[in-house]
């Protein structure tokens, strides 16, 4: 085994959230939901707030992490990382960089969060709102591709028309994640069940997405505890071990102006051979799989890119049988993701994972000892990242 690797080395000892919120819902400013999450986090974990000693975040988060250590009382801040890029491809990331520098050193206790208040800013999902452009957006913008979904589905209908998956595909995605989040009361579509008929109904918001096929937009907070593999061993709550994270993307990737080689893809398949040789699995140990959806998509080419089935299985295989908990071969989103759960930009499903190797997920796959997340397709950098009980060890 190399020695240079994170498996095993760093856990999960705690996990928090805050009340996910339709977007402009909340009443809390993004840096109070960024405290709430993170004290959650440290009561599951039953440390000390003032013990923290590192922030890890991404996605250009906004809560700074002095601040965060002055309105904690930490007694010291060794470690304050974000992750570089937009969107959810930093979640994985921010994991492993924060388990770098527990493993390197540099930190004893490192909390990764995200957090989000739409309303006292501004939507995800709209065009910028500017008087000038320049850098990539000049290649598009001017040509009316703006938002995320317009820029994303070019590279789904290329997908598409490449391998011949079809629609039915990215419906049986959205209907798995739906039906998750009814027996998941902190989902934002609790209560809210989609069935195939509402699902075709749906409006079009660009092809090849209709609205279900696209995530939603919301306030909140999440937030984890990440400790040496030996301290969390002795904590309160069943450690998730990090067997392996890898985070880039591949040669000359560059989604917002379409200039990539490798164009109809999730930006994944240079890491997942990585991620599988430092966490010392493959695809066919994966008991649950937890997959950043920014669209539909983009969840069906990272399923193909990290070996789970080919491009000519895809529509056979990822079917909504196969993607719901208990008993799918592959139970997809299992708190019901950035479909119907919450868009916390991925870090809810990370939280996700590590409840499925707690045995605590309100779709629980029964007996899982390896949980996955993949996050941000399409975007660059991506990352991804691997959970095991103790057995895999």
């Amino acid at each position: 085994m190399n020695n240079r690797t994170l498996r095993g080395k760093v856990a999960v000892a705690g996990i928090g959230e805050t009340t996910y919120y339709k977007r402009g819902g909340s009443q809390d400013p993004e840096f109070v939901l960024a405290l709430k999450a993170i004290l959650a986090a440290c009561e599951d974990a039953g440390i000390d707030p003032r013990s923290i000693d590192g922030f890890s975040s991404f996605s250009n988060d906004r809560s700074d992490p002095s601040r965060l250590s002055a309105a904690l009382g930490m007694h010291e801040l060794k470690f304050a990382n974000m992750q570089w890029g937009g969107g959810g491809g930093g979640g994985s990331a921010a994991v492993a960089n924060a388990a770098a520098a527990i493993a390197g050193g540099l930190a004893d206790c490192v909390v990764v969060f995200r957090a989000l208040a739409q309303g006292q800013f501004a939507r995800f999902g709209q065009g910028p709102k500017s008087s000038g452009v320049s850098g990539d957006p000049a290649y598009t913008i001017p040509y009316g591709v703006m938002s995320p979904a317009q820029m994303f589905a070019m590279r789904c209908t290329r997908h598409m028309h490449e391998t011949g998956v079809t629609r039915d595909t990215y419906k049986a995605i959205s209907l798995a994640t739906y039906y998750h989040a009814q027996n998941n009361p902190r989902a934002v579509m609790h209560g809210r069940p989609l069935s195939p008929e509402k699902y075709d109904q749906a409006r079009w918001i660009v092809e090849p997405y209709q609205l279900y096929d696209c995530c939603m937009e919301n306030d909140g907070a999440a937030a984890m505890v990440l400790v040496s593999a030996e301290r969390a061993r002795d904590m309160q709550r069943t450690p998730a071990y990090l067997l392996g994270a890898a985070a880039g993307s591949e040669h000359r990737n560059a989604a917002p102006c379409h200039n990539a080689p490798l164009y109809a893809t999730s930006s994944f398949t240079s890491l997942a051979p990585r991620l599988y040789e430092m966490a010392g699995v493959s695809a066919e140990d994966v008991d649950v799989l937890q997959s950043y959806e920014n669209f539909t998509g983009g969840v069906v080419m990272s399923i193909i890119e990290h070996g789970f089935c080919s491009h000519e299985e895809a529509n056979q295989f990822i079917s909504y049988d196969n993607l719901v908990a208990p008993s799918g071969k592959l139970p997809l989103n299992t708190s019901g993701g950035n479909l119907a759960e919450c868009y916390m930009h991925g870090l809810e499903l990370i939280v996700e994972a590590v409840r499925q190797i707690r045995g605590e997920s309100t779709n629980q796959v029964p007996g899982a000892r390896v949980s996955m997340v993949t996050s941000g397709p399409m975007v660059t950098p991506v990352s991804n990242c691997i959970f095991g009980s103790e057995e895999t060890l």
